[in-house]
Protein backbone atom coordinates (compact mmCIF):
# COMPACT_ATOMS: atom_id res chain seq x y z
CA UNK A 1 0.00 0.00 0.00
CA UNK A 2 1.46 3.10 -1.28
CA UNK A 3 -1.03 5.63 0.08
CA UNK A 4 0.03 7.76 -3.00
CA UNK A 5 -3.24 10.05 -4.41
CA UNK A 6 -3.77 10.86 -8.24
CA UNK A 7 -6.12 13.82 -10.06
CA UNK A 8 -8.25 11.91 -12.32
CA UNK A 9 -11.11 14.40 -12.15
CA UNK A 10 -10.75 14.63 -16.18
CA UNK A 11 -11.24 11.32 -16.76
CA UNK A 12 -14.77 9.71 -16.91
CA UNK A 13 -15.69 6.21 -16.04
CA UNK A 14 -18.16 4.55 -18.26
CA UNK A 15 -20.13 1.09 -17.40
CA UNK A 16 -21.43 -1.12 -20.07
CA UNK A 17 -25.48 -1.64 -19.43
CA UNK A 18 -27.67 -4.60 -20.86
CA UNK A 19 -31.00 -4.24 -20.88
CA UNK A 20 -31.65 -8.05 -20.94
CA UNK A 21 -33.64 -7.84 -17.72
CA UNK A 22 -36.72 -7.75 -18.93
CA UNK A 23 -39.22 -10.01 -21.02
CA UNK A 24 -39.68 -9.46 -24.75
CA UNK A 25 -41.60 -11.66 -27.08
CA UNK A 26 -38.69 -12.43 -29.19
CA UNK A 27 -37.10 -14.38 -26.42
CA UNK A 28 -40.14 -15.77 -25.42
CA UNK A 29 -39.77 -17.34 -28.68
CA UNK A 30 -36.58 -18.25 -28.73
CA UNK A 31 -35.81 -19.64 -25.16
CA UNK A 32 -39.32 -20.08 -23.19
CA UNK A 33 -41.62 -17.74 -21.84
CA UNK A 34 -40.53 -15.23 -19.25
CA UNK A 35 -36.98 -15.47 -20.34
CA UNK A 36 -34.47 -12.46 -18.91
CA UNK A 37 -30.92 -12.22 -18.46
CA UNK A 38 -31.44 -13.95 -15.08
CA UNK A 39 -32.85 -17.08 -16.88
CA UNK A 40 -29.17 -18.12 -17.87
CA UNK A 41 -27.80 -16.39 -14.76
CA UNK A 42 -29.47 -18.09 -12.01
CA UNK A 43 -28.88 -21.56 -14.00
CA UNK A 44 -25.28 -21.69 -14.34
CA UNK A 45 -23.48 -24.65 -12.72
CA UNK A 46 -19.63 -24.80 -11.35
CA UNK A 47 -17.20 -26.18 -14.03
CA UNK A 48 -14.61 -27.76 -11.55
CA UNK A 49 -15.08 -27.97 -7.59
CA UNK A 50 -14.59 -24.46 -5.93
CA UNK A 51 -15.98 -22.59 -9.15
CA UNK A 52 -17.78 -19.94 -8.13
CA UNK A 53 -21.46 -20.11 -9.91
CA UNK A 54 -23.90 -19.17 -9.95
CA UNK A 55 -23.61 -15.59 -9.17
CA UNK A 56 -26.29 -14.31 -7.44
CA UNK A 57 -27.02 -10.19 -6.90
CA UNK A 58 -27.68 -9.27 -3.39
CA UNK A 59 -28.95 -5.35 -2.99
CA UNK A 60 -30.84 -4.88 -5.95
CA UNK A 61 -32.08 -8.57 -6.59
CA UNK A 62 -33.57 -10.00 -9.65
CA UNK A 63 -34.80 -6.66 -11.08
CA UNK A 64 -37.01 -6.15 -13.71
CA UNK A 65 -35.92 -2.88 -15.91
CA UNK A 66 -39.36 -2.02 -17.09
CA UNK A 67 -39.62 -0.73 -13.76
CA UNK A 68 -38.07 3.40 -13.89
CA UNK A 69 -36.94 2.54 -9.42
CA UNK A 70 -35.10 -0.19 -10.36
CA UNK A 71 -33.07 2.06 -12.88
CA UNK A 72 -33.13 4.70 -10.52
CA UNK A 73 -31.62 2.89 -7.59
CA UNK A 74 -28.91 1.75 -10.48
CA UNK A 75 -27.96 5.04 -11.07
CA UNK A 76 -27.54 5.75 -7.08
CA UNK A 77 -25.71 3.11 -6.77
CA UNK A 78 -23.53 3.82 -9.47
CA UNK A 79 -23.21 7.36 -8.89
CA UNK A 80 -21.94 6.93 -5.57
CA UNK A 81 -19.26 4.76 -6.29
CA UNK A 82 -17.12 6.84 -8.87
CA UNK A 83 -19.31 5.71 -12.13
CA UNK A 84 -19.58 8.45 -14.72
CA UNK A 85 -22.01 7.38 -17.06
CA UNK A 86 -23.46 4.18 -18.74
CA UNK A 87 -22.58 2.76 -22.42
CA UNK A 88 -26.16 0.96 -23.40
CA UNK A 89 -25.31 -1.91 -26.05
CA UNK A 90 -28.27 -1.01 -28.72
CA UNK A 91 -29.94 -4.05 -30.63
CA UNK A 92 -30.80 -2.68 -34.31
CA UNK A 93 -31.28 -4.83 -37.07
CA UNK A 94 -32.44 -2.95 -40.06
CA UNK A 95 -34.76 -0.86 -38.36
CA UNK A 96 -35.69 -4.21 -36.29
CA UNK A 97 -34.86 -2.94 -32.50
CA UNK A 98 -34.63 -5.31 -29.80
CA UNK A 99 -34.61 -4.84 -25.92
CA UNK A 100 -35.36 -1.13 -26.41
CA UNK A 101 -38.29 -0.71 -23.39
CA UNK A 102 -35.79 0.30 -20.97
CA UNK A 103 -33.72 2.41 -22.94
CA UNK A 104 -36.91 4.19 -24.30
CA UNK A 105 -38.40 4.80 -21.25
CA UNK A 106 -34.55 6.04 -19.68
CA UNK A 107 -34.99 8.66 -22.72
CA UNK A 108 -38.53 9.84 -21.63
CA UNK A 109 -37.65 10.00 -17.98
CA UNK A 110 -35.46 13.06 -17.31
CA UNK A 111 -35.71 11.42 -13.29
CA UNK A 112 -33.04 9.64 -14.73
CA UNK A 113 -30.16 11.64 -14.01
CA UNK A 114 -27.23 9.93 -15.62
CA UNK A 115 -25.14 10.34 -18.76
CA UNK A 116 -24.96 7.80 -21.31
CA UNK A 117 -23.92 7.03 -24.80
CA UNK A 118 -24.60 4.12 -26.50
CA UNK A 119 -22.86 0.81 -28.65
CA UNK A 120 -24.40 -0.46 -31.48
CA UNK A 121 -23.99 -4.22 -30.76
CA UNK A 122 -24.04 -5.11 -35.11
CA UNK A 123 -23.59 -9.10 -35.12
CA UNK A 124 -25.91 -11.56 -35.48
CA UNK A 125 -27.90 -13.05 -32.39
CA UNK A 126 -27.69 -16.41 -32.27
CA UNK A 127 -28.75 -19.89 -30.01
CA UNK A 128 -25.62 -20.05 -29.02
CA UNK A 129 -24.37 -16.57 -28.05
CA UNK A 130 -21.79 -16.72 -30.14
CA UNK A 131 -22.75 -13.99 -32.99
CA UNK A 132 -21.42 -16.79 -35.42
CA UNK A 133 -23.49 -17.63 -38.49
CA UNK A 134 -25.56 -20.81 -37.53
CA UNK A 135 -29.00 -20.82 -35.65
CA UNK A 136 -29.17 -17.73 -36.04
CA UNK A 137 -32.70 -15.91 -34.64
CA UNK A 138 -32.11 -12.34 -36.13
CA UNK A 139 -29.36 -11.81 -38.54
CA UNK A 140 -27.77 -7.97 -39.51
CA UNK A 141 -28.25 -7.61 -42.88
CA UNK A 142 -27.05 -4.27 -43.87
CA UNK A 143 -29.59 -3.09 -46.85
CA UNK A 144 -28.79 -0.40 -48.90
CA UNK A 145 -31.39 2.33 -46.64
CA UNK A 146 -29.66 1.00 -43.20
CA UNK A 147 -27.14 4.17 -42.90
CA UNK A 148 -29.60 6.90 -42.75
CA UNK A 149 -31.91 4.53 -41.16
CA UNK A 150 -29.72 3.87 -38.39
CA UNK A 151 -28.66 6.95 -37.53
CA UNK A 152 -32.30 8.35 -37.74
CA UNK A 153 -32.81 5.66 -35.05
CA UNK A 154 -30.65 7.09 -32.68
CA UNK A 155 -31.18 10.51 -33.66
CA UNK A 156 -33.27 11.30 -30.17
CA UNK A 157 -31.30 9.76 -27.91
CA UNK A 158 -28.15 11.79 -29.57
CA UNK A 159 -29.66 15.24 -29.13
CA UNK A 160 -30.22 14.28 -25.34
CA UNK A 161 -29.02 16.83 -22.85
CA UNK A 162 -27.20 13.32 -20.82
CA UNK A 163 -25.65 12.07 -23.96
CA UNK A 164 -22.17 11.62 -23.45
CA UNK A 165 -20.04 14.18 -25.44
CA UNK A 166 -16.11 14.40 -25.89
CA UNK A 167 -14.98 17.74 -25.88
CA UNK A 168 -18.60 18.46 -27.11
CA UNK A 169 -18.33 16.13 -29.71
CA UNK A 170 -21.21 13.12 -29.03
CA UNK A 171 -19.47 9.57 -29.31
CA UNK A 172 -21.05 6.47 -30.95
CA UNK A 173 -19.17 2.58 -30.44
CA UNK A 174 -20.09 0.08 -32.94
CA UNK A 175 -18.70 -3.03 -31.71
CA UNK A 176 -18.15 -4.70 -34.81
CA UNK A 177 -17.06 -1.89 -37.89
CA UNK A 178 -15.76 -5.06 -39.82
CA UNK A 179 -19.25 -6.68 -40.87
CA UNK A 180 -20.23 -3.24 -42.28
CA UNK A 181 -20.21 -3.03 -46.09
CA UNK A 182 -18.52 -0.21 -45.96
CA UNK A 183 -17.46 1.05 -42.84
CA UNK A 184 -16.01 3.94 -44.31
CA UNK A 185 -18.87 5.46 -46.36
CA UNK A 186 -21.39 4.52 -43.20
CA UNK A 187 -19.59 6.44 -41.10
CA UNK A 188 -18.97 9.40 -43.57
CA UNK A 189 -22.89 9.35 -43.82
CA UNK A 190 -23.51 9.44 -40.39
CA UNK A 191 -21.07 12.06 -39.72
CA UNK A 192 -22.77 14.17 -42.55
CA UNK A 193 -26.41 13.62 -41.26
CA UNK A 194 -25.61 14.89 -37.61
CA UNK A 195 -23.67 18.34 -38.99
CA UNK A 196 -26.15 18.81 -41.24
CA UNK A 197 -29.38 18.17 -39.09
CA UNK A 198 -27.49 20.56 -35.67
CA UNK A 199 -26.41 17.57 -33.54
CA UNK A 200 -22.97 17.85 -33.92
CA UNK A 201 -19.78 16.79 -34.73
CA UNK A 202 -19.93 12.82 -34.19
CA UNK A 203 -16.75 10.75 -33.34
CA UNK A 204 -17.47 6.94 -33.62
CA UNK A 205 -14.87 4.58 -32.25
CA UNK A 206 -14.71 0.89 -32.52
CA UNK A 207 -14.23 -1.74 -30.22
CA UNK A 208 -10.91 -3.39 -29.98
CA UNK A 209 -12.92 -6.87 -30.69
CA UNK A 210 -12.66 -10.28 -33.16
CA UNK A 211 -9.16 -8.43 -34.45
CA UNK A 212 -10.28 -5.09 -35.46
CA UNK A 213 -7.89 -3.19 -33.68
CA UNK A 214 -7.14 -0.91 -36.41
CA UNK A 215 -9.72 1.57 -36.19
CA UNK A 216 -8.08 3.87 -38.97
CA UNK A 217 -8.89 1.12 -41.12
CA UNK A 218 -12.70 1.72 -40.90
CA UNK A 219 -13.00 5.26 -40.66
CA UNK A 220 -13.32 5.72 -37.00
CA UNK A 221 -11.79 8.57 -35.08
CA UNK A 222 -10.43 5.72 -32.64
CA UNK A 223 -10.83 2.43 -30.15
CA UNK A 224 -11.67 1.17 -27.00
CA UNK A 225 -10.75 -1.69 -25.06
CA UNK A 226 -13.19 -4.54 -24.69
CA UNK A 227 -11.26 -7.63 -22.60
CA UNK A 228 -11.21 -10.26 -22.56
CA UNK A 229 -11.14 -10.62 -26.70
CA UNK A 230 -7.81 -11.39 -28.45
CA UNK A 231 -6.11 -12.39 -24.54
CA UNK A 232 -2.95 -14.34 -24.66
CA UNK A 233 -2.22 -17.00 -22.20
CA UNK A 234 -2.13 -20.49 -21.71
CA UNK A 235 -5.22 -22.71 -21.16
CA UNK A 236 -5.38 -23.32 -17.42
CA UNK A 237 -7.62 -26.32 -17.98
CA UNK A 238 -6.02 -28.90 -17.93
CA UNK A 239 -4.37 -28.08 -14.48
CA UNK A 240 -7.43 -28.00 -12.82
CA UNK A 241 -9.53 -31.27 -11.39
CA UNK A 242 -12.49 -30.02 -14.06
CA UNK A 243 -15.40 -31.61 -14.53
CA UNK A 244 -15.55 -34.63 -17.21
CA UNK A 245 -17.71 -32.71 -19.79
CA UNK A 246 -15.98 -28.95 -19.39
CA UNK A 247 -14.00 -27.98 -22.73
CA UNK A 248 -13.71 -24.85 -22.44
CA UNK A 249 -10.58 -21.87 -21.76
CA UNK A 250 -9.62 -21.14 -18.31
CA UNK A 251 -7.19 -17.94 -17.66
CA UNK A 252 -5.43 -15.93 -15.49
CA UNK A 253 -6.74 -12.33 -15.17
CA UNK A 254 -3.33 -11.11 -14.26
CA UNK A 255 -1.96 -12.02 -17.25
CA UNK A 256 -4.89 -10.43 -19.10
CA UNK A 257 -4.79 -7.18 -17.46
CA UNK A 258 -0.78 -7.30 -18.11
CA UNK A 259 -1.44 -7.67 -21.88
CA UNK A 260 -4.00 -5.13 -22.12
CA UNK A 261 -2.01 -2.34 -19.56
CA UNK A 262 0.77 -3.04 -21.93
CA UNK A 263 -0.82 -1.15 -24.78
CA UNK A 264 0.58 2.01 -26.19
CA UNK A 265 -2.03 4.86 -26.94
CA UNK A 266 0.82 7.72 -26.81
CA UNK A 267 0.26 8.13 -30.96
CA UNK A 268 -3.02 6.58 -31.10
CA UNK A 269 -6.56 7.54 -30.09
CA UNK A 270 -7.22 4.38 -27.80
CA UNK A 271 -9.36 4.01 -24.75
CA UNK A 272 -8.52 1.89 -22.20
CA UNK A 273 -11.27 -0.85 -20.85
CA UNK A 274 -11.07 -3.75 -18.30
CA UNK A 275 -13.51 -5.93 -16.37
CA UNK A 276 -14.10 -6.97 -12.64
CA UNK A 277 -14.21 -10.18 -13.89
CA UNK A 278 -15.10 -12.93 -16.67
CA UNK A 279 -17.20 -16.05 -16.31
CA UNK A 280 -19.93 -16.97 -18.85
CA UNK A 281 -20.39 -20.23 -17.99
CA UNK A 282 -24.19 -19.31 -18.01
CA UNK A 283 -23.82 -18.32 -21.45
CA UNK A 284 -21.92 -21.39 -22.83
CA UNK A 285 -21.95 -24.10 -20.28
CA UNK A 286 -19.10 -26.28 -20.33
CA UNK A 287 -17.82 -24.45 -23.00
CA UNK A 288 -17.58 -21.53 -20.61
CA UNK A 289 -14.19 -18.93 -20.52
CA UNK A 290 -13.41 -18.89 -17.04
CA UNK A 291 -10.87 -16.43 -15.86
CA UNK A 292 -9.23 -17.12 -12.41
CA UNK A 293 -7.97 -14.17 -9.96
CA UNK A 294 -10.76 -11.87 -11.07
CA UNK A 295 -10.88 -10.48 -7.51
CA UNK A 296 -11.52 -7.10 -6.33
CA UNK A 297 -8.13 -6.40 -5.49
CA UNK A 298 -6.81 -7.56 -9.06
CA UNK A 299 -9.79 -4.93 -10.29
CA UNK A 300 -9.06 -2.35 -8.29
CA UNK A 301 -5.20 -2.66 -9.36
CA UNK A 302 -5.91 -2.34 -13.18
CA UNK A 303 -7.99 0.06 -12.67
CA UNK A 304 -5.48 2.73 -11.10
CA UNK A 305 -2.89 1.41 -14.02
CA UNK A 306 -5.64 2.06 -16.40
CA UNK A 307 -6.27 5.29 -14.81
CA UNK A 308 -2.63 6.69 -14.25
CA UNK A 309 -1.83 5.50 -17.83
CA UNK A 310 -4.44 7.56 -19.31
CA UNK A 311 -3.66 10.68 -17.38
CA UNK A 312 0.08 9.76 -18.43
CA UNK A 313 -0.89 9.58 -21.95
CA UNK A 314 -3.18 12.40 -21.99
CA UNK A 315 -2.48 14.80 -19.04
CA UNK A 316 -5.15 17.13 -18.42
CA UNK A 317 -7.53 15.88 -21.38
CA UNK A 318 -11.08 14.86 -21.18
CA UNK A 319 -10.48 10.92 -21.63
CA UNK A 320 -12.72 8.06 -21.02
CA UNK A 321 -12.65 4.99 -19.06
CA UNK A 322 -14.79 1.57 -19.76
CA UNK A 323 -15.41 -0.69 -17.46
CA UNK A 324 -17.03 -3.96 -18.99
CA UNK A 325 -19.49 -4.22 -17.41
CA UNK A 326 -22.37 -2.88 -14.95
CA UNK A 327 -24.73 -5.68 -15.35
CA UNK A 328 -23.28 -8.68 -17.50
CA UNK A 329 -24.34 -10.90 -15.11
CA UNK A 330 -24.61 -14.29 -17.42
CA UNK A 331 -20.85 -13.17 -18.54
CA UNK A 332 -19.54 -12.85 -14.57
CA UNK A 333 -18.55 -9.53 -15.33
CA UNK A 334 -20.63 -7.21 -13.43
CA UNK A 335 -20.02 -3.95 -11.26
CA UNK A 336 -23.45 -4.65 -9.33
CA UNK A 337 -22.84 -5.76 -5.83
CA UNK A 338 -23.59 -9.79 -5.52
CA UNK A 339 -23.94 -12.29 -2.53
CA UNK A 340 -20.37 -13.06 -2.52
CA UNK A 341 -18.47 -9.75 -2.77
CA UNK A 342 -21.08 -7.76 -1.74
CA UNK A 343 -20.09 -3.85 -2.62
CA UNK A 344 -15.97 -4.58 -2.74
CA UNK A 345 -15.96 -4.25 -6.60
CA UNK A 346 -17.96 -1.03 -6.65
CA UNK A 347 -15.36 0.25 -3.14
CA UNK A 348 -12.39 -0.75 -5.24
CA UNK A 349 -13.90 0.90 -8.51
CA UNK A 350 -14.55 4.39 -5.96
CA UNK A 351 -10.52 4.16 -4.47
CA UNK A 352 -8.94 4.41 -7.85
CA UNK A 353 -11.47 6.89 -9.51
CA UNK A 354 -10.32 9.23 -6.12
CA UNK A 355 -6.52 8.20 -7.01
CA UNK A 356 -6.14 6.20 -4.14
CA UNK A 357 -3.51 3.92 -4.71
CA UNK A 358 -3.17 0.44 -2.47
CA UNK A 359 -1.93 -1.99 -4.60
CA UNK A 360 1.53 -2.09 -6.09
CA UNK A 361 1.52 -5.32 -8.12
CA UNK A 362 -1.47 -8.12 -8.84
CA UNK A 363 -2.69 -10.14 -5.90
CA UNK A 364 -2.83 -13.93 -5.89
CA UNK A 365 -5.96 -16.24 -4.81
CA UNK A 366 -4.73 -19.11 -6.87
CA UNK A 367 -6.57 -22.35 -7.83
CA UNK A 368 -9.12 -23.10 -5.48
CA UNK A 369 -7.63 -26.01 -3.15
CA UNK A 370 -10.37 -28.31 -4.12
CA UNK A 371 -9.96 -27.89 -7.99
CA UNK A 372 -6.02 -28.56 -8.09
CA UNK A 373 -5.01 -31.24 -9.20
CA UNK A 374 -2.80 -33.63 -6.71
CA UNK A 375 0.99 -34.91 -7.77
CA UNK A 376 -1.25 -38.48 -8.63
CA UNK A 377 -3.43 -36.49 -10.91
CA UNK A 378 -0.77 -35.00 -12.65
CA UNK A 379 1.02 -38.23 -13.05
CA UNK A 380 -2.14 -39.63 -14.33
CA UNK A 381 -2.85 -37.42 -16.69
CA UNK A 382 0.61 -37.07 -18.18
CA UNK A 383 0.32 -40.94 -18.63
CA UNK A 384 -3.10 -40.53 -20.25
CA UNK A 385 -1.66 -38.01 -22.64
CA UNK A 386 1.55 -39.86 -23.45
CA UNK A 387 -0.92 -43.41 -24.19
CA UNK A 388 -2.63 -40.88 -26.27
CA UNK A 389 0.29 -39.51 -28.07
CA UNK A 390 1.96 -42.59 -29.31
CA UNK A 391 -1.68 -44.21 -30.24
CA UNK A 392 -2.46 -41.63 -32.65
CA UNK A 393 1.72 -41.82 -34.10
CA UNK A 394 0.95 -45.78 -34.59
CA UNK A 395 -2.32 -44.60 -36.54
CA UNK A 396 -0.18 -42.24 -38.85
CA UNK A 397 2.37 -44.42 -39.93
Amino acid sequence: MTGATADYSAIKLLAFYLTQFHPIPENDRWWGKGFTEWTNATKAKPQFPGHDQPHLPSDLGFYDLRLRKTRHEQIELAKAYGIGGFCYHYYWFSGKRLLEAPLDDMLADKDSKMPFCLSWANENWTRKWDAGSREILIAQKYDKEDDIGFIKSIEPFLRDERYIRLNGKPILLVYRPQHLPNAKQSIEIWKAYCKKNGIGDLLVFCAFSHGNWNYKKYGCDGGVEFPPHGIKGPNLRPDLNHFADYTGHVFDTRLVGDQYLSHDYKNSNGFRGLFPSWDNTARLGSRAVIGLNGTPENYEFWLSEALRKTAADYPNEERLVFINAWNEWAEGCHLEPCRKYGHAFLEATLRAKSGEKRFSGWTHRGVPPEAQLSAIQKKQQKSTIGRLKKKVQQLLK
